[in-house]
């Protein structure tokens, strides 16, 4: 991978395949990964993998560069439109 930066949509899988897909873009050369997550489950889950890989996998290695809150706006069954609370967690390599 030669690009520069990555980006992984969070969604329903468990923590560790979003911690996996991670590490592995970090060493096939990503130096910016960015989680993106949209409702409460989804964004638990980006913030627990960014916590694991600065902590756990990657420490000392990658920083936490910068968080987004967003609110999507999203068109659900019946055309109703709807908020919803979404994230951006910018990870970088030291």
């Amino acid at each position: 991978m030669s690009t520069q930066e990555t980006t992984i949509l969070v969604g329903k899988k468990p923590t560790t395949s979003y911690v996996i897909a991670t590490v592995m873009s970090f060493n096939a050369g990503a130096k910016k990964v960015i989680l993106k997550a949209r409702g409460g489950g989804a964004i638990a889950r980006a913030v627990s993998t960014a916590v694991m890989i600065r902590d756990r996998f990657l420490p000392n290695q990658v920083r936490i560069s910068d968080i987004k809150l967003l609110t999507d706006k999203v068109t659900g069954q019946g055309g109703k439109e709807r908020s919803v609370a979404a994230i951006e967690i910018v990870l970088e390599r030291v």
